[in-house]
């Protein structure tokens, strides 16, 4: 893990241990990297649940409860998913917070590669 990298989940860590929170992720585009990058520290499970890689759509709408009209009219690098993929996960995990992600990460005819959607929620 880089050093930048390593100062944000420390400070993360630090926050959410001084507010006895816990956190859970849904990601789509980073294939579970966030997760990967939180559960690098010792301790992490103090104050992380878990995540749900959702990658497919199919895993979007049955694990998350994302719409398919959403997905249909909005797409899947939508603020509109990824807000239902943050609420889903708020909602299966029972967390204080959650992070949601969805982007693009390889080319696309539609859209610009790198597009990207954040939700951070309570």
């Amino acid at each position: 893990m880089n050093a930048s990298v390593t100062t944000l989940v420390l400070l993360l860590a630090e926050r959410l241990r001084a507010l006895n929170w816990r956190m859970a992720t849904a990601e789509s585009c980073t294939g579970g990297g966030i997760g990967y990058y939180l559960t690098e520290l010792a301790g992490a499970s103090d104050w992380f649940a878990g995540g749900i890689l959702a990658y497919s759509n199919a895993v979007k709408q049955d694990a998350l409860g994302v719409s398919a009209e959403t997905l249909l009219t909005q797409g899947a690098v939508s603020e509109a998913t990824v807000a239902q993929m943050a609420d889903g996960v708020f909602r299966l995990m029972r967390t204080d917070c959650v992070v949601a992600v969805s982007g693009i990460a390889g080319r696309s005819e539609e859209r610009r590669v790198g597009k990207e959607c954040l939700r951070l929620c309570r």
